[in-house]
């Protein structure tokens, strides 16, 4: 019903947190190796990963009539009884996703960190 709303409020913290760091980053607040990421350019692959999946199960739902294009937008929203079906929805499978969005994206880092630190190994030893 309302699954995406966790993921999707994600993506807006990312999104702004992604922001305060880059302008903490030119300051020269923040410092990253030269062969690493920049820490604000990490935090948007969160936003993206998470934004995205949020937008996909949004039309997902518009697809399906569980949101309409008028107050109160969430059909579930509407019903009291259903209001309280959405929102243990969203503590639960919404909640859920979030985490595995965010162990994807953490698996994601380490994947790119072991990677990068490989090839300046290589690089150093040639």
């Amino acid at each position: 019903m309302a699954c995406f709303v966790v993921p999707g409020a994600e993506a807006i913290i990312a999104a702004a947190a992604s922001k305060i760091i880059a302008v903490s980053e030119k300051k020269g607040h923040i410092h990253s190796e030269e062969t690493a990421a920049k820490l604000s350019e990490k935090v948007s692959w969160l936003t993206k990963l998470s934004g995205g999946g949020s937008a996909l199960l949004a039309f997902e739902h518009l697809w399906h009539g569980e949101i309409s294009p008028f107050f109160p937008f969430l059909t579930a929203a509407a019903d009291p009884e259903e209001t309280s079906i959405m929102l243990h929805e969203m503590a639960t499978v919404g909640t859920s996703m979030a985490l595995l969005i965010t162990a994807v994206w953490i698996g994601m880092l380490v994947i790119t960190s072991s990677v990068r630190r490989k090839a300046a190994k290589e690089t150093d030893v040639k």
